[in-house]
């Protein structure tokens, strides 16, 4: 087994030593970065979905959750010097975890690949209050508001934002894209998102067409 499959499965089994050993091992076989964040991102998507069907209980994602941060901490940096080059976005993206969802490796991940590739992010952490994403992003003028939830309980929160941003008349001004491991495309239509995306990658891809 490889750099980076030893990674992904030291990654899943929350065994955070062997994850960092295994990030620096594959960074030094001339793995990029953004590749090995791709991986741990689907790595780390598998794990929320075997939370979700019981198959692994929250100690276990959390450990897991713990070994992909150590990774990032390491990556990140790697990240920016990959994207060394790019010019910087004046675009203002506000980002949180909605009201009630306590996780936020998902969004922390779209985070650093948006700052990588210059836009401007303001981060408000997890269990954000509806109201407070908006008045940020009004405050702020921002052009994205990203909403993650990892369960199903607390989906109705990306529909929340959404729902008061037309009540206020303000739904027209910014653009709303969702994420996280029970959401999907039909969802983000039903709610009237601007889109969703399935991992970190392919948001920043998402938020790159929806701003130009």
């Amino acid at each position: 087994m490889g750099a980076k499959e030893s990674l992904v499965e030291a990654m899943k089994s929350g065994k955070t030593d062997d994850a960092v050993k295994f990030t620096k091992q594959a960074l030094d076989e001339g793995f990029s970065a953004g590749d090995l964040v791709n991986t741990l991102t689907e790595g780390i998507r598998e794990v929320g979905d075997a939370f979700e069907r019981f198959e692994i209980f929250l100690p276990e994602m959390m450990m897991a959750s713990d070994a992909m941060i150590a990774c990032m901490d390491i990556l990140s940096p790697k990240l920016k010097e990959e994207a060394k080059g790019l010019a910087s976005n004046p675009t203002k993206v506000v980002m949180a975890t909605v009201k009630g969802d306590l996780h936020e490796i998902g969004k922390n991940i779209v985070i650093t690949l948006l700052n990588a590739n210059g836009y401007d992010v303001l981060d408000l952490g997890a269990d954000v209050d509806s109201l407070d994403i908006i008045k940020t992003a009004q405050r702020e003028k921002a052009a994205v508001i990203g909403l993650s939830s990892l369960m199903t309980t607390t989906m109705l929160g990306q529909k929340e934002v959404i729902d008061i941003l037309n009540d206020m008349g303000l739904r027209d001004k910014v653009k709303v894209v969702i994420g996280g491991a029970p959401t999907n495309e039909e969802w983000a239509e039903t709610i009237g998102a601007d889109g969703w995306s399935k991992d970190a990658p392919s948001a920043v891809r998402l938020i790159d067409k929806l701003t130009k």
